[in-house]
């Protein structure tokens, strides 16, 4: 085990002891060679319903597609579980000191459920009637490679606002564009599942991929 991987799990241990069982931290290890399993380390993993040995979320993902140097920690956003929790989230890249490559993700992942019921209670006393406002949808926490796909490709298809079955080939090239930039293709046998979902073969998959690394390109 490496010393930073070892200070890491030290210093998820205290937060979580610190904040008590509604704090979820999880470490997520980019070393290795699969990404399926990224999970290395995890306290209070009833939070989002994960387990050490589980796989990657959006963030991981979009962190090993993305150019080291742009990379930056994003902290205080919103995150949802499939069962329904609120979590205020902090993630946190840990990079080698020589080479800048991010080897760590350390999340944290704090349930603020209740707290927003409790927040609707005391406006309904305290405030008055106001036109909503549109609140950004929070990204979803999953708790595997497959659920993750799921929902890429979900969003893939809201992306392009119509069923994979009644799109034409630039939306589907649209979809599958989405889904590389999300880095979709980095989990193990995704281009089956992605194929087979937009009814097309694994050559014509590839076709569109280069197709779309060319509009990307453009």
């Amino acid at each position: 085990m490496s010393k930073t991987l070892d200070f890491l799990r030290q210093m998820a241990n205290a937060l979580s002891k610190q904040f008590g069982n509604n704090c979820e931290v999880v470490i997520h290890d980019l070393t290795k060679k699969s990404i399926n399993k990224s999970i290395v380390y995890i306290e209070n993993g009833q939070v989002t319903n994960r387990k050490l040995g589980d796989g990657p979320s959006h963030i991981v993902l979009e962190t090993l597609k993305k150019d080291p140097s742009k990379i930056k920690d994003q902290l205080g956003y919103l995150t949802k579980t499939a069962d329904g929790k609120t979590l205020k989230s902090s993630t946190i890249f840990v990079r080698d000191e020589k080479t800048n490559r991010v080897n760590y993700i350390f999340a944290i992942n704090y349930d603020i459920t209740n707290l927003l019921y409790l927040e609707e209670s005391l406006k309904s006393l305290t405030g008055c009637q106001q036109e909503a406002t549109p609140k950004k949808e929070p990204a979803q926490i999953t708790q595997n490679v497959n659920d993750l796909l799921d929902d890429l490709i979900k969003q893939s298809v809201s992306l392009v606002g119509k069923p994979a079955a009644l799109m034409n080939k630039d939306e589907k090239v649209e979809a599958i564009r989405f889904l590389n930039d999300s880095g979709a293709f980095l989990i193990t046998k995704s281009g089956d599942k992605v194929s087979k979902f937009f009814g097309i073969s694994k050559y014509t998959l590839y076709s569109y991929l280069d197709t779309s690394k060319e509009l990307s390109n453009s």
